[in-house]
């Protein structure tokens, strides 16, 4: 993913997780100072962009994008790290992911065998 990949998704995923009410602070704070970020890369056209990002997916994207590139945000460092922490915060498809537990609740006690996670294998014998 490039950087202008990543701040894009990053808009994406804050906007869709800003718009619920369960969003946190600390989601609308990370979203806040990503636009933030953003404005002070872009040119005016690059703003109208981003202020219509909800209204107007599919354009504002293409449009952000260009605006992104031309500007060389994808080498700015604190615009990576502001998306990169709003993506920490909402997770991969834009979901709130409700503090440091992460992706999965389980409880396990007593179990045996039991293994959580994507993409993994595990090997188990019995004798």
């Amino acid at each position: 993913m490039t950087g202008v990949e990543l701040v894009t998704a990053a808009l994406a995923a804050g906007a869709s997780a800003g718009l619920t009410d369960t969003a946190s602070s600390a989601v609308r704070d990370a979203y806040g100072t990503l636009r933030e970020a953003v404005r002070r890369r872009v040119s005016a056209p690059g703003e109208e962009a981003l202020d219509a990002g909800p209204a107007e997916p599919e354009a504002w994207e293409a449009r952000l994008r260009e605006e992104l590139t031309a500007s060389g945000a994808d080498l700015d460092q604190e615009l990576l790290a502001a998306a990169e922490a709003l993506l920490a915060l909402v997770g991969p498809r834009g979901r709130y992911r409700s503090g440091p537990r992460g992706r999965y609740q389980v409880d396990a006690r007593g179990a045996k065998g039991v293994q959580v996670g994507d993409h993994s294998t595990q090997t188990i014998t019995f004798n």
